[in-house]
């Protein structure tokens, strides 16, 4: 079985983190930096947008991200929703996933016959970047999960670290040294995923 595979199969959610790092911060960048430039976007495109919070940063967001979240939470889930926070913000550093819409929305206005699937592939591409670093972090010991807390938080995350207003929040990704092993994964059975149809 070829690497790439194995890093597909490992690839998992880990909601128990530290706030260690097998890898120092500099090959961290590096890790993120490769995919950021060799994942694939339609027409060549390249709208996804990164940022890397760590340290205070880091604990900042997921102090935000609480505060933004429990007026919002009914009373009977609001001390599941801070367990739930806390975990993440034990972790070493979070990744924020964007899309530039300007740049999506040049691109649809270069090719007009394509226009309204500029926003899809867009999405696509952001995905398939997500995945990539995710297979990363896990082939560099660290072990992270993928969270959506937007647009709740949008506002106040591009007021803090004075993200460019065309920048729009996909995801965010908690990630830090593993303390438990994830759970068991379950899966569908394959045959009713997949149609094969031979030469």
């Amino acid at each position: 079985m070829s690497t790439l595979q194995e890093a597909i199969r490992q690839r998992r959610t880990y909601y128990t983190i530290s706030k260690e790092s097998p890898v120092a911060d500099q090959e961290l960048i590096h890790l993120i930096e490769t995919a950021l430039m060799h994942t694939p976007s339609a027409f060549n495109m390249q709208s996804a947008r990164l940022v890397l919070l760590l340290g205070k940063n880091h604990d900042l967001f997921w102090e935000n991200t609480l505060k933004m979240l429990k007026p919002l939470v009914p009373e009977e889930r609001v001390s599941a929703t801070e367990e739930k926070i806390a975990g993440f913000a034990a972790g070493y550093g979070t990744i924020l996933f964007f899309d530039d819409t300007k740049t999506v929305q040049k691109y649809a206005r270069q090719f007009k016959l394509y226009q309204d699937n500029f926003p899809i592939w867009a999405q696509q591409a952001n995905g398939m970047l997500q995945s990539n670093i995710w297979m990363l972090l896990e082939d560099a010991g660290l072990g992270a999960s993928l969270q959506h807390y937007n647009p709740v938080i949008d506002d106040s995350v591009h007021k803090i670290w004075d993200i460019p207003e065309d920048w729009q929040l996909i995801a965010q990704m908690p990630f830090g040294k593993p303390t438990a092993l994830p759970g068991d994964k379950e899966f569908m059975p394959i045959e009713k995923r997949i149609k094969v149809f031979g030469k």
